[in-house]
């Protein structure tokens, strides 16, 4: 039921702004939503999409603005009277028990008891029954977390939030990050679900895909302001969005092929860490993108791990520029000029209470000290260089790390590597959490790591490893296909499509010898 465009709005934030220490993070921005209605809220990262549901939310108190919730605005806006008022919110991370059963979880913080105790078995059969009705989905109240799924999983967590039927309007926040692509669906059916019980949806997604299929309305904002609602056909048409988002028109999504060179980089001979991954050999040309796919399970992340010094391997060969290595330490594969941009940037890639400028020296203290004493203006002055050189917003390297958006905190650590001068750049997931118009930047900067300064240097090597592969076919020059620990094919990027890359990564394609080049 797709909401008619003169019903009120269920929801209306208005004029909303909020400033952090050198970020204005919300300049006069507003969301309006109205009761069964799936609504989505897009832009860039650093748009403002987290804070605004922040302050929806009551962890952010508002600089300027107005909060109205079903005709009554929030004078006193606080996270209890934001409960009180019927908003519910799913968070990307499960936040769950593993050893509680599904009845526990449901109602965990909100027990149905008794003066003898709790009344488990009517916790069981209401949760039960709240899933089969509302969700459209049965599972038994007995299971325990951590026998289920992920998809589950986010089911048992949306339960939880609406369990007392007091639910008006119910913020989805990247609920998809944690699926797999056909536990989505699933998702959705349940999503469909609420919007037909009358309740107001807003739905926060880098997915445009899901934005389009899923939401009758969308909002977009960018740098800190709402720029437009998109309704009917706009809002089912991805171009139009990315063109909102950003501000311009995005042609191409990845850079042209680059120059590779014959010498390695990287060379790795029967590398072994058990019982992670087994008999890899790996070799990454100067100049050359070089990416890893596999499933949870597989070894791509120990590999890459392995790389850095973050495991110890158990067999094996690596040499780096010809030379061998043992790389043990990651301070070990730092000084020999491998780094690592990792999964987590939060929280093992940035120090998020120091500053933009003193993150991006973090690594090359040395080349910005005179007798182990920093030169803070000669830090500003090249930290200033390159984050204006991989335009890392806002446009101030005295602003504190933590306030930044996803892309940009992951441009910072790109600018830290960068100052290194380093041979090989290894990335784990780099542009996960990011919004398209960031992703076209970063793929950009990794090229040009690739490529080096000038037509004459043969430039880094770049390891890429993925879950997403259609970023591995867009931007790497070879492809290596880990299953359960060893490689099963590598593979040029002009030998794959999407089908033949997702057959083998599922085991979906056994590879013979000849898939090995």
């Amino acid at each position: 039921m797709v909401n008619e465009l003169n019903t009120p709005s269920y929801l209306q934030m208005e004029s909303i702004s909020k400033a952090f220490p050198g970020v204005q993070a919300l300049d006069n921005a507003s969301l309006s939503v109205r009761a069964a209605e799936i609504h989505g809220l897009v832009g860039e990262n650093g748009a403002g999409k987290s804070t605004i549901i922040k302050v929806l939310a009551g962890v952010y108190s508002p600089d300027e603005g107005s909060i109205v919730i079903d005709n009554i605005e929030q004078k006193n806006h606080s996270p209890a009277s934001v409960h009180e008022a019927g908003v519910r919110f799913i968070h990307q991370e499960l936040n769950l028990v593993p050893h509680f059963t599904v009845a526990e979880s449901v109602f965990m913080g909100q027990e149905i008891s008794s003066p003898v105790g709790l009344r488990k078995r009517q916790m069981r059969s209401r949760a039960e029954d709240f899933l089969q009705q509302s969700l459209q989905y049965q599972l038994s109240g007995k299971k325990l977390i951590r026998d289920l799924g992920v998809a589950e999983r986010k089911l048992v967590q949306i339960a939880r939030a609406l369990i007392d039927n007091k639910a008006k309007v119910v913020v989805f926040d990247e609920p998809t990050g944690p699926l797999a692509s056909n536990e989505v669906e699933q998702l959705f059916r349940a999503i469909r679900g609420l919007r037909e019980r009358g309740i107001a949806i807003v739905y926060v997604s880098h997915y445009l895909g899901e934005i389009t299929d899923l939401c009758d309305r969308v909002t977009v904002f960018r740098n800190g302001k709402t720029v437009s609602v998109l309704a009917g056909a706009d809002a089912e048409n991805s171009q139009t969005i990315i063109q909102q988002m950003v501000g311009r028109d995005i042609t191409t999504l990845y850079p042209e092929r680059r120059r590779v060179s014959e010498k390695f980089v990287l060379s790795c001979a029967g590398l072994s860490c058990q019982p992670y991954f087994q008999g890899v050999d790996l070799n990454v040309s100067a100049g050359e993108i070089v990416g890893i796919a596999g499933l949870v399970g597989s070894g791509r992340e120990e590999l890459i791990d392995v790389l850095y010094g973050l495991k110890k391997a158990t067999a094996g060969t690596v040499e780096l520029d010809g030379q061998a290595l043992r790389v043990n330490k990651p301070h070990i594969a730092v000084k020999n000029g491998i780094v690592l941009v990792p999964r987590d940037r939060r929280n093992a890639g940035l120090v998020l209470d120091m500053t933009v400028a003193d993150n991006i020296n973090l690594a090359s203290l040395d080349e910005v000290s005179t007798f182990k004493l920093e030169r803070k203006g000669l830090g500003r002055k090249r930290a200033t260089a390159l984050a204006d050189k991989l335009d890392i917003r806002p446009k101030n390297v005295n602003a504190v790390v933590r306030y930044l958006s996803g892309g940009n905190q992951q441009k910072v650590v790109l600018a830290k590597w960068l100052a290194t001068g380093s041979r090989l750049f290894v990335m784990d997931e780099p542009t996960i959490g990011v919004d398209i118009g960031a992703k076209v930047e970063i793929y950009q900067l990794i090229a040009d790591l690739a490529s080096g300064s000038n037509a004459e240097s043969d430039g880094a090597g770049v390891i890429i490893s993925s879950s997403d592969p259609s970023e591995l076919l867009g931007l790497c020059d070879r492809i290596i296909v880990l299953l359960r620990g060893e490689i099963i094919a590598v593979k040029a990027v002009d030998e794959l499509t999407l089908d033949s890359l997702l057959a083998l990564t599922t085991g979906g394609v056994v590879a013979t010898a000849g898939a090995l080049h």
